[in-house]
């Protein structure tokens, strides 16, 4: 499989942030809560250098309270840096954010200098929601589909913190293609990027290895089909993805599979696990940066 997706706008994103980052005080990274890995840019590993960093694992709703809690402790481990799950859309969640940006810089906010804070993350992990949450109204543009915010801006919270935002960034080489499949499955890559059917059947024989209970539940399924296909072709089959003659169309059950995926109508799944992490928060692990590749 072969997932390759990195619109033009990100390059100029890039050079924006690497640009930024010398005046800020603090990066605020926003994951996906269900995969923070695979939702980590290994670029600003390597650039945010000793700044402190707060993990925002957002659509912590959606994702494995199990599972988060672990991330939550891996994440903590690394040198400078503080994890918190929120549902971005919940201003009391968004609220204790400001207060623990405070609390790793407690210097700066004595001498009464506003924190300069990056915030940064992906496309489609709520970058955008929780600015808006943040500032208590709508300020930055925010969709279900990614690449929403094109053009950086400024924001002052006025609460001591001064708020940059830039486009989201993805790295423009997604050489784990495991991971990049989990993206697509959340909805982080466009969807014109990938083989629907592909990362459907990615993501129903992983379900059916670490939640096989909601998937009989979801799908009111007598027992679980042994493969992938049988999987993707039942859920078809119950939900009426059919074609002439009766059918099942595979690539509309797929669909229906991700979309509810990213519903959380299936449950909280989380779709990665701490010892699955494929290196992207270890500074010495991370990759330089390629040759930009603008999408046609």
């Amino acid at each position: 499989m072969i997932i390759d997706w990195y619109p033009g706008h990100m390059k100029k994103a890039r050079a924006q942030i690497i640009e930024i980052l010398p005046k800020i005080d603090l990066v605020i990274e926003v994951l996906d809560a269900r995969l923070p890995a695979s939702s980590a840019n290994p670029l600003l590993e390597r650039l945010r250098g000793d700044k402190p960093c707060i993990k925002v694992l957002n659509k912590n709703d959606l994702a494995d309270p199990t599972i988060t809690k672990r991330w939550v402790q891996f994440l903590e481990n690394q040198q400078g840096v503080k994890a918190i799950p929120i549902e971005a859309t919940s201003r009391r969640d968004a609220g204790l954010i400001p207060k623990l940006c405070r609390k790793l810089l407690p210097a700066r906010t004595q001498a009464k200098k506003p924190l300069r804070v990056l915030v940064v993350g992906i496309p489609n992990v709520g970058k955008s929601t929780l600015i808006n949450s943040l500032a208590g109204k709508k300020i930055a543009r925010v969709g279900d589909k990614p690449a929403i915010t094109t053009c950086p801006q400024q924001i002052d919270l006025r609460n001591g913190i001064l708020l940059s935002d830039t486009p989201g960034l993805l790295w423009p080489v997604l050489e784990n293609m495991a991971g990049a499949a989990r993206l697509a499955a959340s909805g982080a890559i466009g969807d014109n990027a990938f083989d629907t059917l592909e990362v459907g059947l990615t993501t129903a024989q992983y379900l059916a290895e670490k939640y096989p209970a909601l998937l009989l539940k979801r799908y009111k399924l007598p027992e679980l089909p042994e493969t992938p296909l049988a999987i993707v072709e039942e859920i078809g089959r119950r939900r009426g993805c059919l074609i002439k003659g009766g059918d099942v169309d595979h690539h509309r059950a797929a669909e229906l599979l991700l979309r509810e995926l990213r519903a959380g109508s299936i449950g909280q799944i989380s779709l990665e696990r701490p010892e699955e992490a494929p290196g992207a928060f270890e500074k010495g692990n991370a990759p330089s940066p390629q040759p930009d590749r603008i999408a046609e």
